[in-house]
């Protein structure tokens, strides 16, 4: 295993810094391609502390820190910075104080994949009420955060997921998300497409993390002019698009990553600022809940670690600091 629990002194507090007592933080995929340094354009110079996102409370501020005070809850602006730990000592600039009165399931599960969600959703369409949004992987963490995202902005969705043991459950789960529809890979290539589409609009949005066969297929769906963005490759095969989807329909084929839209945006607080703000208002109201968790004490890590590269997971291990 590449990793080990350590224990190591707390950093002393200089005048910007603020030094946070870890509370949650969540194991993602990008965490694990991240460390094993395949296909991920970060690398953290060795040893580092694993993990991108996470919420923490406020024990301490160094003398020139303003926005922040001892008790409130923060999660970090970047990645990179290591969150599973139970204490650090970061920067001001490096974090965003959230609302106490989310539960802390939600604030720490909220700076990767709902920020996902809520950006893909609103940068590559302008989407109204009624339109409709096709995603496979749907039982993912962005996925379910799409699913909830577009239910409170009226958008219906359609959801791809892989066929499975438990397939009734998970379709149980995610209707009960807000879902419209879920389908498995193989009906998008079924003629009951065609009844789907009498009951809804054919979509203008496709979300993909899979590539292969279902992303084609997925695209074979969307109408004239219609984008698909791609935010990851679970299948490790590329996208295929036939040329008349180019010709004929127009379609626009766009990438989005979370880290390079912060980089992109770290001279404008405010766009951070006003969609936190809207996703923190979806929580409060009940319209966005963390993903499906299990928790587990930082020192059975290792157990957590296997359980979040497993096949079919449906549940987000959160280590608990």
């Amino acid at each position: 295993s590449l990793f080990r629990l350590k224990d190591l002194e707390v950093a002393k507090l200089g005048d910007s810094d603020v030094h946070v007592k870890m509370l949650a933080a969540p194991i993602n995929p990008a965490d694990i391609n991240m460390i094993q340094g395949r296909t991920y354009p970060i690398l953290s110079p060795l040893p580092a502390v694993g993990g991108n996102e996470g919420v923490g409370e406020v024990l301490e501020v160094g003398q020139r820190v303003a926005t922040l005070k001892p008790g409130d809850w923060v999660i970090l602006a970047s990645t990179g910075l290591g969150t599973w730990r139970t204490q650090g000592v970061f920067p001001e600039e490096m974090l965003l104080k959230v609302p106490h009165d989310i539960p802390v399931l939600s604030a720490a599960t909220l700076s990767v994949n709902p920020c996902t969600a809520y950006r893909m959703l609103t940068d590559f369409q302008s989407l109204a009420p009624g339109d409709s949004v096709i995603q496979n992987a749907a039982n993912s963490g962005v996925g379910q955060a799409v699913i909830q995202i577009a239910k409170a902005f009226g958008v219906k969705t359609i959801n791809v997921v892989r066929d499975r043991p438990d397939l009734p459950k998970l379709v149980e789960r995610l209707m009960a998300l807000g879902a419209d529809y879920v389908i498995t890979e193989e009906v998008l290539r079924k003629p009951e497409m065609k009844d789907l589409f009498k009951s809804v609009p054919k979509p203008r949005l496709a979300l993909n993390c899979v590539g292969g066969k279902s992303t084609t297929e997925m695209l074979r769906h969307l109408q004239p002019k219609g984008t698909m963005v791609t935010y990851g490759g679970m299948a490790k095969q590329p996208v295929t698009v036939p040329v008349s989807a180019f010709i004929f329909q127009d379609v626009q084929l766009r990438g989005f990553w979370m880290t390079q839209w912060k980089k992109d945006h770290a001279q404008d607080q405010e766009s951070l600022t006003s969609m936190m703000d809207a996703l923190c208002q979806l929580i409060r109201r009940g319209q966005l809940t963390a993903p499906a968790c299990t928790e587990v004490p930082l020192q059975d890590y290792q157990a957590a670690l296997e359980a979040s590269m497993k096949p079919f997971i449906s549940s987000k291990q959160i280590l608990l600091l």
